[in-house]
């Protein structure tokens, strides 16, 4: 283990940020990194615990004591390589995870994890700037060949591990960039693009051929595809966003926040605005912005309109206000409920809670603001509970933009899945289990949020991992791939 009296001398110390007024000019990361020997500190607080809950956390199964125990002695090189043996991007993870991991951590019964997400980023980061991360050629190909519909984290995940095997991959991307949600969906001040170029240029070192602006169900069936590869992996994503149909929905001004944040993203690559698009040019600028969800898009989309200048911003949550800190006894190591600030939260946004939408009010077409109502939960006659209005506390709210940031509520079902015939599961999700990842249609897998529904990115890397090592015994007969 570490420093065996560690967690006792030495306290937690996590990565800063630059001050709100300085980061708000710009859609760069703004996280301050810590210095190499504070991350070694930091690491010799690792307990190596007796059961390392930490474990239970992590859903790709980082070796997390291993790692800090070498970071402490110095064998970075080393912790880079265990790092690595269970998760293929680590830089994605080490900015953008909520670090379930920590939230299992032994110490965090005392609110003073380790910090397990910026020890793993300081890891990688370190692995680039010195040169040690290196394409991972297979020696001999097998004469197979994999086709993966979908460049997210999972996508990302399964093809590279499959090409390592040895098996001829190439990954059709729709839209005209390599990432996913992980190029479009995330802003670039929470993760800038160049992590993902980077591991795409090792990538196809390693032999993955990747097409963009080509749409599998639209450019090519799933038949079609089927005649030139042994195996299709849908990896697509849950790219259908719940609506809310209230009366005054077709107003100009009502959006999906992914068009919203899609946008900003392809500003900050470069792209020329698109004016003929469907949804027109979006900014938030001199706007009342009202964000309704109160997850991680939402928070996304609070950071990107603060940076557009917008005179206020409104989060609306129609479940009730979490607990500023949860009862460890109940929760831990499990990840708790409870009330999470966000660093564009602090950036400047009201919250409000139990709070539901009843219809949208405009002027000339366009939205001018949205009546709401606060909500509680009762007992029904059944025992069961359920929200219902409270009465007299209707209220309205200035509204120039609004987007709906309530999540996903599955993938979107024409072109690939229709063609492909999979059975969905109830949620409407394809259907496949975690042992094996087959669908119904022979030939044909799936992983990450097009099977699971929408999730973190870490579980969509678990997934194409999981997913390669089956897909590789399923043409082999046998697996050398890691699950």
């Amino acid at each position: 283990m570490g420093k065996p009296t560690g967690f006792l001398e030495i306290d937690r110390r996590d990565r800063g940020y630059d001050p709100p007024a300085e980061r708000l000019k710009h859609y760069k990361e703004f996280v301050r990194p810590l210095a190499t020997a504070d991350v070694s500190q930091q690491a010799s607080r690792c307990m190596d615990c007796g059961i390392p809950f930490c474990h239970q956390g992590c859903p790709v199964n980082n070796q997390i004591p291993d790692f800090n125990n070498l970071v402490y002695r110095d064998g970075w090189r080393a912790a880079l390589e265990n790092l690595q043996s269970t998760n293929n991007f680590p830089e994605f993870t080490g900015r953008i995870c909520p670090a379930p991991c920590e939230a299992s951590c032994t110490l965090n019964i005392e609110d003073t994890p380790v910090t397990i997400k910026t020890i793993e980023c300081e890891i990688i980061d370190r692995g680039w700037r010195e040169g040690w991360i290196a394409p991972q050629p297979s020696p001999r190909g097998t004469g197979k060949r994999v086709a993966v519909v979908g460049s997210g984290p999972a996508g990302l995940a399964c093809a590279q591990q499959l090409a390592r095997a040895g098996h001829a991959v190439t990954v059709f991307e729709k839209n005209d960039r390599i990432g996913g949600l992980l190029r479009y969906g995330i802003p670039d001040f929470k993760m800038e693009k160049h992590h993902i170029d980077r591991r795409i240029k090792q990538m196809e070192a390693e032999g993955v051929i990747f097409r963009t602006n080509f749409e599998v169900g639209a450019a090519v069936s799933v038949p079609r595809l089927l005649d030139d590869y042994h195996v299709l992996i849908m990896a697509g994503g849950a790219e259908a966003p719940r609506d809310l149909p209230a009366p005054g929905r077709e107003l100009d001004g009502v959006h999906f926040a992914m068009d919203f944040l899609t946008q900003q993203n392809k500003r900050n690559a470069g792209d020329p605005e698109n004016v003929a698009a469907p949804n027109g040019t979006l900014t938030a600028k001199g706007k009342h912005v009202v964000v309704i969800g109160g997850g991680d898009t939402g928070s996304d989309c609070i950071g990107t309109s603060n940076r557009h200048g917008a005179l206020s911003v409104t989060q609306l949550e129609i479940m009730p206000r979490p607990p500023e800190k949860e009862n460890k006894q109940l929760s831990w190591p499990d990840w708790p409920l409870k009330l999470r600030t966000s660093s564009s939260h602090e950036e400047g946004c009201e919250r409000d809670f139990a709070v539901q939408t009843k219809r949208f009010i405009g002027k000339g077409g366009k939205v001018t603001a949205i009546e709401c109502v606060h909500m509680e939960w009762v007992a029904a006659d059944d025992g069961r509970m359920q929200m219902r209005e409270v009465e007299g506390s209707e209220f309205e709210l200035k509204a120039d933009l609004v987007l709906f940031a309530m999540g996903f509520v599955g993938p979107r079902k024409p072109g690939l899945v229709e063609q492909a015939g999979v059975d969905l599961d109830p949620r409407g999700n394809v259907k496949a289990n975690v042992v094996d990842y087959r669908t119904s249609a022979p030939n044909i897998f799936s992983c990450g949020d097009m099977r699971r529904g929408q999730s973190l990115v870490v579980w969509a890397i678990r997934e194409g991992r999981q997913c390669a090592r089956s897909v590789d015994e399923y043409l082999m007969g046998a697996t050398r791939l890691p699950r």
